[in-house]
């Protein structure tokens, strides 16, 4: 008497479902890497070798018209203190992101460096990879 069971395991792996995942996470990477945007205003940066550490929240942008920004919203030259020392108002090490076009005179910058330096925040001035 010949006893066998029904159910034989197949060796063979079936890679299609293995696919659809990969597929399925490329698809959701794909998507969601062109909705993450930084909060800057797109400017014309000067170019530098060194890189810096860009995880500061809070970014003052100047661009070629003079005209200000805290992160995107737009400033007066003289609101620029205020405003920035009620949005720093709990930090532990409140530090600056400093954006200024090329084509921005350098007194610009100087004044915005000087608030920094007054309120003891850290300044980092933002520049293109070369």
């Amino acid at each position: 008497m010949e006893l066998r069971g029904r159910n034989k395991v197949s060796p063979n792996f079936n890679m299609s479902s293995m696919t659809d995942i990969v597929f399925l996470l490329l698809i959701f990477f794909m998507l969601t890497s062109t909705i993450v945007t930084t909060n800057a205003l797109d400017l014309l940066l000067p170019k530098a070798k060194g890189k810096t550490n860009n995880n500061q929240n809070i970014a003052v942008s100047i661009d070629k018209n003079l005209n200000y920004y805290i992160d995107r919203t737009p400033v007066e030259a003289d609101q620029i203190e205020g405003k920035l020392s009620r949005l720093l108002a709990g930090e532990q090490e409140p530090a600056i992101i400093i954006r200024a076009e090329k084509s921005v005179p350098i007194d610009n910058v100087v004044k915005v460096l000087d608030i920094a330096r007054k309120n003891k925040y850290k300044a980092v001035l933002a520049t293109q990879p070369d």
